[in-house]
């Protein structure tokens, strides 16, 4: 039976199964992009501080102070996998009751956008050992895997049984309106962590954001994990659901004094129109134009 979860207990739940990655020297160009491990001096002065992002500026800093290697934390490398008998790869035809398979391509992406190596796999299972086999021969490059599956039928049954052969795992209700059920825990040898989001991909890129980011960042060393919020002034008024938190896809000014909720929240487009997400507490139901509002900002999409 599934526990019932709030959005802080499930992220402390994913962060303890979660650890950073061991460091070790990279030569330069192959640091970039990666986590500095270490603080790096220059004499005794400190030009570069653990945790940061190694960006192209920090790599001419290194050359210029004799530094071909730089200590760091490699990329994760995260095993995206979408499971469902009715998903279809997007450039062939639909039939009757199927539909394009989405979430792999959302969440491998998203991925890559955080700083990890993403590999992306379809599976259309028959059977719990047929997924099994599937998991079993990605754990060998996995650092994490995420897995969902189809909207509308059986699959999370299924990847929850085949995941529950292969370690432990908790399944929780998330108290986030329009999200669903999620897995969570570690499998295989290694203990490798693992995440199950749900079908939806509005309510599995909510959680991706919310839940695997922090996760993936957490394993790269980074000196923080969430993305940055700010307050701002509410354009339109919005409704929430009682006791569950929201996440309303919203359009942030470019000096972050106003935002706008975007209209028609069921539509996948809100996701690629957003800069960013309005958090509406579990008691909060109902928000005026102009209140203060805090928000979540979307910094790939942020200008």
């Amino acid at each position: 039976m599934a526990e019932h979860a709030r959005v802080d207990g499930f992220l402390t739940s994913l962060i303890a199964i979660c650890k950073p990655l061991e460091s070790f020297d990279m030569p330069l160009l192959d640091a970039h992009g990666a986590t500095l491990a270490e603080d790096v001096y220059a004499g005794e002065r400190l030009v570069m501080r653990a945790g940061s992002r190694i960006r192209s500026t920090q790599i001419g800093l290194a050359a210029s102070i004799g530094r071909d290697h730089l200590p760091t934390r490699p990329h994760p490398r995260v095993v995206v996998l979408s499971a469902g008998p009715d998903l279809v790869e997007p450039g062939k035809p639909l039939t009757h009751d199927e539909e394009y398979e989405t979430n792999s391509w959302l969440l491998t992406t998203a991925v890559r956008e955080t700083g990890a190596v993403a590999y992306r796999v379809h599976s259309i299972p028959d059977d719990e050992d047929e997924l099994q086999s599937v998991i079993e021969d990605q754990l060998v490059r996995a650092d994490l895997i995420i897995i969902s599956g189809e909207r509308q039928d059986d699959s999370f049954d299924l990847i929850t049984r085949t995941l529950s052969r292969l370690g432990e795992i908790t399944t929780i209700d998330m108290e986030i309106e329009m999200s669903g059920r999620h897995n969570y825990g570690q499998i295989g040898p290694d203990k490798t962590p693992v995440v199950t989001l749900p079908g939806d991909p509005i309510a599995a890129y909510i959680s991706f954001e919310l839940f695997v980011r922090p996760m993936i960042r957490t394993m790269l060393g980074a000196s923080t994990i969430h993305r940055p919020s700010v307050k701002a002034k509410l354009e339109r008024a919005i409704e929430s659901a009682p006791g569950m938190r929201s996440y309303i896809r919203a359009t942030l000014t470019e000096d972050a004094k106003s935002v706008m909720p975007l209209s028609s929240q069921e539509d996948l487009s809100t996701l690629s129109d957003a800069n960013a997400f309005i958090a509406v507490s579990e008691k909060v139901t109902k928000l005026s134009a102009g209140d203060q509002v805090t928000v979540v900002i979307l910094e790939r999409r942020y200008i």
